[in-house]
């Protein structure tokens, strides 16, 4: 663990697996609602991307693993070869900018509707998201998913297997493991979304043993070093509740560590007495995704980009830091906080979610015109 006068600089280089980042700062996860139909990645997500590519590491967006596994309208997939198609694209563009790209992998569970994927959801238990969901026909209430039987818990495991194979045959460099924020895997760990009374519910052991199961699976199919996993223990978003984080959250990542996957991706992360034993516990890479990096989308980008909170979570013990929303409109993120150069601000005027080029890709660098795809 590393303390302020031995932490590393954001821009020192590092060392994830088998890849050499030039320097510590992640570009995190952000759904963008860009796909084509059937949930194909676009030519304009591979322009976004490889506009960020100056990024120590990229984990791109959220992917669904299966048709029941989607969440919202225009959500790109990973189980199909149209989509393994799109996202090659993708790779290849972030690699010929001289990025590296982690695929996130997420099945969404109780937050989905049969508007977006033509299926009942499925999850832990039969408990419904407390709010509505937003579909290509509106907002709609969140229906009452399925609860999952033990076969459905064994196909979802090879789901995320097949996605995780997929992604490398797509040319990602691995793949993160969705276990944060409220969906499918996160609803198997907090007590308000799992009232299961067999071998996956109940007791503490029990509620982390499919998260166990799906990470063991996937780094059994394509390597540790190229599986990640991510973690919101402070984040209560999507209706998620747990009266025992404190004693959960250590038992997983003891129950992870003999697999020595890649990294421990730690979303909403802030200096708290949990993730001083979370990161004591865990002794590989960790990624810190700083609570206060402008991720509430109420809230505006901090002037200094983020730059403050990612320095706090390194001198916390951090080895690795992910900003999401200043990356949206900074595509050179890394030089502006570099040289302490202001930080353009994410436009009002257009939707984060869908759409086409405007608000997407032409954001400018601060040497560069504005630039539209295609």
């Amino acid at each position: 663990m590393t303390n302020a006068a031995t932490a590393p600089s954001l821009f020192a280089p590092a060392r994830l697996g088998p890849l050499d980042l030039p320097n510590r700062l992640v570009m995190a996860p952000m759904s963008r609602n860009r796909a084509a139909a059937g949930g194909v990645p676009t030519p304009d997500m591979a322009v976004y991307y490889a506009q960020r590519a100056s990024a120590g590491l990229i984990i791109a967006e959220a992917s669904t693993p299966s048709q029941v596994g989607y969440t919202y309208a225009d959500i790109p997939g990973i189980f199909t070869d149209a989509q393994v198609d799109g996202w090659r694209q993708v790779t290849g563009a972030i690699h010929d900018a001289g990025g590296r790209v982690f695929l996130q992998i997420e099945h969404g569970g109780r937050i989905g509707h049969p508007d977006n994927s033509g299926l009942i959801p499925l999850a832990p238990s039969p408990i419904a998201l407390p709010d509505t969901i937003h579909t290509a026909k509106g907002r709609r209430e969140a229906p009452v998913p399925r609860e999952m039987t033990t076969a459905d818990i064994r196909s979802t495991v090879d789901e995320f297997v097949a996605a995780a194979r997929n992604a490398i045959r797509a040319g990602a460099d691995g793949v993160e493991v969705h276990s944060a924020n409220g969906y499918l895997l996160n609803q198997f760990l907090a007590t308000s979304t799992n009232h299961r009374t067999d071998a996956y519910g109940g007791t503490i052991a029990n509620r982390i043993r499919f998260v166990v199961e799906v990470v063991a699976a996937v780094a059994a199919a394509i390597g540790p070093d190229r599986t990640g996993l991510r973690l919101s223990p402070g984040n209560p978003h999507n209706g998620i509740a747990m009266d025992d984080a404190d004693r959960l959250f250590p038992a997983l990542l003891d129950a992870l560590a003999p697999l020595g996957i890649a990294y421990l991706h730690l979303a909403y992360a802030s200096a708290t007495p949990l993730f001083a034993d979370l990161r004591r516990r865990w002794q590989g890479t960790l990624i810190a995704n700083p609570s206060n990096p402008g991720a509430d989308e109420a809230q505006p980008i901090p002037a200094d980009g983020g730059l403050t909170a990612a320095e706090r979570m390194l001198d916390a013990g951090a080895d690795l830091i992910a900003l999401g929303r200043p990356f949206i409109a900074n595509p050179d993120l890394v030089e502006r906080l570099r040289t302490g150069a202001p930080v353009t601000p994410i436009r009002s005027d257009v939707s984060l979610y869908g759409g086409g080029a405007e608000g997407y890709t032409d954001y400018p660098t601060m040497n560069a015109a504005p630039t539209l795809a295609g």
